[in-house]
């Protein structure tokens, strides 16, 4: 009696699909286990982050009592919201950040004067690596990064795992 491996499969295509997700894209935690409050040097904490185009920065905060803008340098500067470019209040706010430029986020409650504001500067991604490059310094963490974020890495396990399952059902192995 053949036994069914479906849970399996699930769990290829599963697994697969994290691969070849833009799993690679940073959640960039403003303030991490502090969140977003005010009395945090934010300057500090975006120093030390680097982010690329496709990244995410998330703000974690009372929802009751902050919230989040994105704003002009002006904005930024003067802790005014006048002509804010986006507006979250949600507590748990996901904000893509799309293009290569400098993005300016405050609070727009008045807490901005109390330190709740974060610039951070979002880089292009780097062009993928060469052959020669990638075979000369494949350790390298941002080689590392570019073949994932590329996917290149994530189509070659998906075609291997698919490859696998294929290789299974036509030895009888599913089913």
């Amino acid at each position: 009696m053949a036994t069914s491996s479906h849970p399996i499969i699930v769990l290829l295509f599963v697994l697969a699909a994290a691969v070849v997700s833009p799993a690679a894209a940073t959640d960039h935690i403003v303030g991490v286990n502090r969140g977003w409050n005010p009395g945090i040097n934010y300057t500090l904490w975006a120093n030390n982050q680097t982010f690329y185009v496709g990244d995410l920065i998330s703000f974690r905060y009372q929802k009751s009592q902050y919230n989040v803008f994105e704003v002009n340098r002006t904005g930024y500067d003067n802790c005014t919201t006048e002509g804010a470019i986006g507006n979250w209040s949600s507590g748990k706010d996901f904000i893509p950040l799309n293009k290569a430029k400098r993005y300016y986020f405050i609070c727009g409650n008045g807490q901005c004067f109390n330190g709740m504001k974060v610039s951070v500067l979002v880089h292009p991604l780097p062009p993928p690596p060469s052959a020669s490059v990638a075979a000369g310094n494949s350790s390298s963490a941002s080689a590392d990064r570019r073949v994932l974020r590329n996917g290149s890495l994530g189509y070659r396990v998906l075609v291997a795992l698919v490859g696998s399952v294929w290789i299974g059902i036509g030895s009888g192995w599913v089913f």
